[in-house]
């Protein structure tokens, strides 16, 4: 199982104290690899776009209006999180669903 998030993200560390033998990558500095992008963004959709985010409020409307795919690989951070790859089944975020999902 592999986490992505970033390091200081409150929710991504809750996620990696529940979850055994998971690892952790560090969308800021590791990336998220292009594959497991499209399919968040195939099973999530704009849900996947944190669009609350400084990352986000910094972007002028021309970049926002960018393809989303694009927008990830350049500015990493704009993913919501936790990002969890179980086996190739994703999750995302934290949510009660996603605990229950991950049977915890």
């Amino acid at each position: 199982m592999k986490l992505y998030g970033l390091k200081n993200c409150d929710t991504c560390r809750k996620a990696m104290k529940a979850l055994d033998n998971v690892e952790f990558v560090d969308v800021r500095g590791d990336g998220v690899p292009l594959d497991v992008l499209q399919s968040a963004q195939e099973k999530f959709g704009a849900a996947l776009l944190n669009t609350r985010s400084t990352t986000w409020r910094n972007l002028d409307e021309d970049a926002r209006k960018g393809d989303p795919l694009a927008l990830l690989q350049e500015h990493p951070t704009l993913m919501k999180r936790p990002l969890i790859d179980d086996g190739g089944t994703l999750h995302l975020g934290w949510s009660k669903d996603v605990q229950a999902a991950l049977a915890l």
